[in-house]
């Protein structure tokens, strides 16, 4: 074969099969050879994620809880959930622990041990959040961000999910303009990569009857407010949406990207458990604004409300609980609306 030497390492690779490989190689004008045929270049595919919100009930036992605007009531066992969720074609499942995280994450055991017994029957990407932030324990034993979230992805995390602490790191970026590499959106992204750290951003819509009412970026909403107002910016909370912070989303979403965010999940407070659509005027606005991936969350009540915020903002996925906790909307269902509507998706 001229000045070209093969030589074969591999066993799939010896006798008849290997040697017509190789011939395939070499000659690539041969008979056996088809030119593939051009056709449009593939998009990236949307994202369906299911998330679960849990929460320790009397017995001490995680179970999955879902309501309007944050209030909970018991709807099945994670696990379960979320084996099922992968079996019906979620891209991802999300866990966010709303209560076991506020005194000492690491104690927190049946979460880790949800964590383990998921990755063992779930295939998809896995990502827990929930008060993840340097502690000290009560013997005074100090505790790094870091530290807790390797032992969350060595009980099978692929990503951890940063709230309140990623607001707190951003308003002081903001305000110094320095980057500490203390704060624990930094130093988990510094050693697992920014694609194992999500960030979630929970807003409030405030409206406003000018844009110079506020230092925020705001957006002529297509929907006006009580008082006939035509914009509106995106306050940003902490503590499960208790305490608001004078950040906006857009303000928040740039700065934790700088930091190193490989994924923002967005959460509209206003929206969360209604059941008529996401806020399409939030999800655009961030989505715009980044280069990373956002997950548009909280809204979600038909298939329609899945296709509409991939048509009309730069979303890379959208999420929802209640409606497929309650069997309202199957998974399935919006995978297929989805691909009847020209939107391409993982199938």
């Amino acid at each position: 074969m001229g000045n070209i030497q093969a030589v074969q390492f591999h066993p799939e690779k010896s006798g008849a099969t290997g040697l017509s490989i190789l011939k395939e190689f070499l000659r690539p004008n041969s008979l056996g050879t088809k030119v593939p045929a051009r056709r449009k270049a593939s998009k990236l595919a949307k994202r369906v994620i299911a998330c679960l919100d849990v929460r320790s009930n009397d017995k001490g036992d995680l179970v999955v809880t879902k309501g309007d605007q944050y209030d909970v009531r018991n709807l099945g066992k994670p696990v379960d959930l979320a084996s099922q969720y992968y079996i019906d074609g979620a891209d991802e499942v999300s866990f966010l622990n709303i209560t076991g995280f506020r005194d000492f994450p690491l104690g927190d055991l049946p979460m880790l041990e949800v964590l383990r017994c998921a990755s063992e029957k779930v295939f998809v990407p896995l990502t827990v959040g929930g008060g993840i932030r340097d502690f000290t324990d009560a013997n005074g034993r100090y505790y790094s961000s870091l530290e807790v979230a390797s032992e969350y992805f060595r009980s099978g995390a692929d990503k951890i999910s940063i709230g309140s602490d990623a607001v707190y790191a951003a308003e002081a970026f903001l305000q110094t303009g320095v980057k500490t590499g203390k704060s624990s959106l930094e130093q988990i992204s510094r050693v697992y990569g920014n694609q194992a750290v999500v960030v979630s951003i929970d807003p409030r819509r405030v409206y406003v009857k000018s844009q110079e009412d506020v230092p925020f970026k705001t957006v002529k909403v297509s929907t006006k407010g009580p008082s006939g107002e035509e914009y509106a910016w995106y306050q940003c909370t902490v503590n499960g949406g208790r305490d608001s912070r004078a950040i906006g989303a857009y303000e928040l979403a740039k700065a934790v990207e700088e930091l190193g965010a490989g994924e923002i999940l967005l959460n509209c407070i206003d929206c969360d458990g209604q059941g008529c659509g996401f806020d399409i005027d939030l999800v655009k606005m961030v989505s715009d604004a980044v280069t990373i991936p956002v997950i548009a969350s909280s809204g979600a009540g038909a298939v329609q409300h899945f296709s509409e915020i991939f048509e009309k903002t730069n979303a890379s996925a959208a999420l929802a609980a209640g409606i497929f906790h309650r069997k309202e909307v199957p998974i399935l269902a919006v995978k297929e609306h989805l691909v009847n509507a020209g939107v391409e998706v993982r199938v």
